[in-house]
C-alpha cells in the first residue's frame, strides 16, 4: 500500500510539475499566439474574415472561397494553459526575401538571385529585387490552419502576378482605343517604345501596381505583403549589345520625331496667328460700313425726306473739299 501510495504521489507531483508549472508560457513582443482546445482554435463567435477590412479587395467569386473564421489572438505577455490546450505561436516581424526565392527549391532561379520573365516583345529578362511581408494578425487562422505552407503559396502568388504584369506591361499614358482607331499612330508608338525600356523607366509604377495586385494576400493566405521593390531588369548577356543598338536607334528616331513635332507645332501656331490677324483686319474694314448702314437705317426711319437731306448734306461737304468737280452737264470740268 505504501508503494502504491508512493507511485500515486509521484504521478501527482509529475502532473503538477508537467501541467501546472509547465503550463505557463510567454508570448514575445514580436509574436502572436492562438490557443487550441483539443485541436480547435478559440473562435470569435459569428465573425469571419469577410467582416474584416482585409477582404475588401476580394472578387465576388473569391469571398466564399477565402472565408475563414476569426480566432482569438493572444497578445504579448505571460499566460497559463490547461493540459488539453496547445499554443501556436507565430512571428509578426517583417521578413525580407528575394523576389526570386523559391521556398520549395532553394537552388532554383540561380539560387534565388534572379527571377526570369518574358516581356511583351518576347524578350527573356531577369528581375532582381526584394519582397517584404508580415504575418497578418487579422487572419491567423489561414496562416496556421488554412494553408499548409503559407510562404510557398504567397511567393507563388506574387511571382505569377509579377510575370503577368511584365508580359502585359504598357507605359503609363498609352491609349489602346486611340491606337486601334488610328493605325498610323499605333505603328508610330510601336516604333517609339521597347518594352524592356518601358519597364526600366517605370519601375515605380510597376512596384505600385504590384502592391495593389497583392493587397488581397492577407485575406487569401494570412500574409500581408508590405512592399515589393523591383530594383533591376536586365536582359541576357548575349543580347545586351543588340539591345544597346536598338536603344541607340530608338533614341535617334525619338529625337527626329520630337524635332518634326516641334516644327509642325510651330507652323500650326504661326498659321493660327496669321488667320487671327487677317480676321481682325477684315473686321476693322467692315465695321465702318456696318456703322454707316445702321445710321442710314435710323435716319430712314425718321420720316420721308430725312435720308435725302442727309445725302444732300454729305454731298455738299464732299463738294467743298473737292479740288476739281466734274459734272454731267456742258461746260467741262470746273475748278
Amino acid at each position: 500500500m505504501d508503494a502504491v501510495g508512493g507511485i500515486l504521489l509521484g504521478l501527482l507531483v509529475w502532473f503538477l510539475v508537467r501541467h501546472g508549472l509547465g503550463g505557463f508560457y510567454t508570448v514575445a513582443p514580436n509574436e502572436r499566439a492562438v490557443l487550441t482546445s483539443f485541436g480547435r482554435a478559440q473562435r470569435l463567435r459569428g465573425l469571419t474574415t469577410l467582416d474584416s477590412p482585409i477582404s475588401q479587395g476580394l472578387a465576388s467569386d473569391e469571398r466564399e472561397r477565402y472565408r475563414y473564421p476569426q480566432v482569438k489572438v493572444t497578445p504579448p505577455g505571460f499566460y497559463w494553459r490547461f493540459p488539453w490546450q496547445q499554443v501556436h505561436k507565430v512571428s509578426v516581424a517583417t521578413t525580407t526575401v528575394s523576389i526570386a526565392l523559391d521556398p520549395e527549391t532553394p537552388a532554383a532561379n540561380q539560387a534565388g538571385q534572379v527571377l526570369e520573365a518574358v516581356t511583351k516583345d518576347q524578350l527573356n529578362t531577369g528581375l532582381t529585387g526584394q519582397l517584404r511581408f508580415t504575418v497578418s494578425a487579422d487572419n491567423l487562422y489561414a496562416y496556421l490552419f488554412g494553408v499548409t505552407r503559407p510562404s510557398v503559396h504567397v511567393m507563388g502568388y506574387f511571382v505569377s502576378i509579377l510575370r503577368d504584369r511584365i508580359a502585359n506591361f504598357e507605359a503609363p499614358g498609352a491609349d489602346p482605343g486611340q491606337a486601334a482607331a488610328d493605325p498610323t499612330r499605333a505603328d508610330l508608338s510601336a516604333a517609339q517604345g521597347i518594352s524592356i525600356n518601358d519597364l526600366r523607366k517605370n519601375l515605380r509604377d510597376l512596384n505600385e501596381r504590384m502592391d495593389r495586385e497583392c493587397a488581397t494576400a492577407a485575406a487569401r493566405y494570412g500574409i500581408t505583403l508590405d512592399a515589393a521593390l523591383i530594383t533591376g531588369i536586365d536582359p541576357p548577356a548575349e543580347i545586351e549589345s543588340a539591345l544597346a543598338a536598338i536603344n541607340t536607334a530608338h533614341n535617334q528616331v525619338s529625337s527626329e520625331i520630337s524635332l518634326a513635332q516641334a516644327a509642325a507645332d510651330q507652323k500650326i501656331v504661326q498659321s493660327r496667328r496669321a488667320v487671327e490677324i487677317e480676321t481682325l483686319k477684315a473686321q476693322a474694314e467692315v465695321e465702318p460700313l456696318l456703322a454707316v448702314t445702321r445710321q442710314l437705317r435710323v435716319l430712314n426711319a425718321q420720316g420721308v425726306g430725312v435720308l435725302g437731306a442727309y445725302v444732300r448734306n454729305v454731298r455738299l461737304g464732299l463738294i467743298s473739299k473737292a479740288r476739281i468737280l466734274v459734272t454731267t452737264g456742258g461746260g467741262g470740268p470746273r475748278a
